[in-house]
């Protein structure tokens, strides 16, 4: 008996260890892990001489997709998957569209749902062609063909960086075909009884007065929400910033700081599903990359400089 406790012991401790110290699957992609400064991310592999930006992971970090437009082509969706302990070589998603481009994927907190954008052609029962969003269901068989979101999505001729909560409420960036950038604000979209109603423009606290506002990342529990915005009291083109909820308002927005923002274009935001990393991209218009850095300081020192 003695034995066996000692076992048991020794395996919930090994458990325990590995679950404190054991490199994550991230590591195994980039084991060059930031702490308060980014990094180029997966560089080579995800970060290259193209335009890479907008990555997600399914809950277990175990698939991962993200844009890359290469020069002189449109926007595309790669795909990643770990097996048996490695990465496998980015290669188009399966659901890549033959006639327009798709980009932004977004997996949801429960891996049920893959979200993104795109611009190929609506089925003929819907005629509002545009920038629309749409998803795969995630079954036993692996991810489903993907459909469009329609009402009341489709309302609105751009939708654009969708990302969802755990409670499958949906946040985005919107506008109409002609709008110019700072006309692009963002919406969110609340499930009731299994449905989505309306869209709804978030408050001035999100949607301040700037020259862009896009690319909103919700927490899994909506606690925060994290976006770019170019403000003439930015750092650079555009910057990350971050509004928290709090009992069920949200703050004012806060720069992220000039080790997270530059005078160059950073944008389209996402945090890994462990809640360890803050994902994004940093670069201009010809070029840029995927950056990752340590979120929990940054989350903690917004929140103590908030509270202050």
């Amino acid at each position: 008996m003695k034995a066996i406790k000692a076992s048991l012991l020794f395996l919930v401790s090994l458990l325990f260890s590995c679950t404190k110290e054991c490199p994550s699957n991230l590591m195994l992609l980039d084991a060059n892990t930031p702490t308060d400064t980014p990094l180029i991310f997966g560089e080579g592999i995800i970060s290259t001489t193209n335009y890479e930006f907008a990555i997600t992971f399914s809950p277990k970090m175990d698939e991962l997709y993200f844009t890359r437009r290469k020069p002189n082509e449109d926007n595309k969706i790669y795909t990643m998957q770990l097996v048996d302990g490695k990465w496998s070589n980015p290669e188009p998603a399966f659901f890549t569209a033959i006639e327009g481009w798709d980009f932004e994927p977004h997996i949801s907190p429960k891996g049920d749902k893959l979200y993104f954008g795109s611009t190929r052609p609506l089925p003929d029962s819907l005629k509002s062609n545009g920038l629309h969003q749409w998803y795969s269901t995630k079954t036993a068989n692996g991810w489903g063909n993907p459909i469009p979101l329609e009402s009341p999505f489709m309302d609105k001729s751009i939708i654009m960086y969708l990302t969802s909560s755990e409670n499958e409420n949906l946040y985005f960036t919107t506008g109409e075909k002609g709008d110019k950038p700072e006309d692009w604000v963002i919406y969110k979209s609340i499930k009731e009884d299994g449905q989505y109603q309306s869209i709804d423009r978030m408050g001035t606290e999100i949607n301040a007065t700037g020259n862009w506002i896009a690319h909103s990342f919700i927490a899994p529990d909506e606690s925060y929400l994290i976006y770019d915005f170019k403000s003439d009291s930015g750092y650079g083109e555009s910057d990350l910033y971050i509004s928290f909820n709090q009992n069920g308002k949200w703050t004012k927005s806060y720069n992220l700081g000039p080790k997270i923002n530059t005078d160059q274009t950073e944008m389209a935001a996402s945090v890994s599903p462990d809640g360890k990393y803050l994902f994004f991209h940093r670069g201009n218009e010809n070029e840029g990359n995927m950056y990752w850095v340590a979120f929990k300081p940054i989350q903690e020192n917004m929140l103590k400089n908030m509270n202050n």
